[in-house]
């Protein structure tokens, strides 16, 4: 039997293959490779390249590898470009989700873990969320995510298929021993574009808004190790597979940082300042979301060991250090 990651040649797919490798999993890879690259997977050979939606191509793979479970992360990320472009997203990550899902169903897959995202409760009022929460996503891309979950829900109810949606919080950093890590092209992560800036792969960066109701002014997110996030889906797949019923989780720490917070980090990191500029506030920007991931860690028994913001960006750093000596 083996696990199908879809969206596996993508930064967090391809940290998840590395954790079902090191647990001794069977696994084979689809992606696009739209935002994805081949290197980055660790088993080529299990590498196909192809789409989701192609029932005829995944029915295949289902049967030819024996796929027990899939984990879902192909599709698209970008929130303004959600806005700019909603029809793309409804597109990759709600229509796409929509015929995978079915295709597992028709193939007789056992168990179902998606990637969605905190972007599903919009601006919450609380400070720590958790999945109890309204939710009220702002943008097409919380919307779409947000869609899918409500599918497999109902495909749940109907069929004979558990799942797991992980709601992630920020995620940062890279693989610990330096095989991979966030290589996107114009990604708008903060700490990404941190440490590319401390690099002079960019020559400043900009803070949107200062005037927040946070202790320093700037806004305060959950930011959480994209290793810690993988264990979290292998979690979720030893839970499922050990009977449990299906169910939402959220991924962080359940603790924040300020912007201003993880910039001081990247300067301790990378051992000089760099060009900060303040700029106004983006629209929709929250002041403060921190998750409560309690429901991750008691019922998936997940335990992260990357919890340290300067960590996180030394091991950003790393890698993107090791994409500017490549580029260069």
């Amino acid at each position: 039997m083996s696990v199908l990651v879809t969206g596996g040649a993508g930064y967090i797919g391809c940290h998840m293959v590395i954790d079902l490798l090191n647990a001794g999993e069977e696994v084979v890879v689809i992606d696009n490779l739209t935002t994805g690259f081949d290197w980055a997977v660790q088993v080529p050979e299990k590498l196909i390249i192809g789409d989701i939606a192609d029932e005829t191509l995944v029915n295949k793979i289902i049967a030819d590898h024996k796929v027990e479970a899939v984990i879902h992360f192909a599709g698209s990320v970008i929130v303004p470009e959600s806005v700019s472009d909603p029809l793309k997203y409804y597109l990759n990550n709600t229509s796409k989700s929509r015929s995978l899902i079915e295709t597992c169903v028709k193939a007789g897959v056992k168990h179902f873990i998606f990637s969605s995202t905190a972007a599903v409760y919009g601006m919450p009022d609380q400070a720590s969320v958790d999945e109890d929460v309204p939710l009220n996503p702002m943008s097409p891309y919380g919307r779409s995510k947000l869609m899918t979950e409500w599918m497999l829900r109902d495909m749940a109810a109907a069929h004979d298929m558990t799942y797991v949606a992980l709601r992630y919080f920020n995620v940062a950093g890279g693989d610990p021993k330096g095989r991979v890590g966030q290589s996107t092209a114009n990604a708008t992560h903060l700490i990404k574009v941190a440490c590319q800036t401390a690099l002079g792969v960019r020559d400043h960066i900009d803070v949107f808004g200062s005037d927040y109701p946070t202790p320093d002014g700037t806004c305060i997110r959950d930011y959480i190790h994209v290793s810690d996030l993988a264990a979290a889906h292998t979690a979720a797949l030893n839970y499922l597979r050990g009977g449990g019923d299906s169910l939402v989780a959220n991924c962080g720490y359940g603790h924040g940082f300020s912007v201003n917070q993880v910039l001081e980090s990247v300067k301790r990191v990378a051992g000089h300042n760099f060009d900060i500029r303040h700029v106004p506030r983006r629209p929709g920007d929250p002041a403060s979301v921190v998750s409560n991931p309690a429901r991750a860690k008691a019922v998936l028994g997940w335990k992260p060991n990357y919890d340290n913001l300067d960590l996180i960006v030394s091991h950003a750093m790393a890698w993107e250090n090791h994409l500017r000596l490549r580029n260069s």
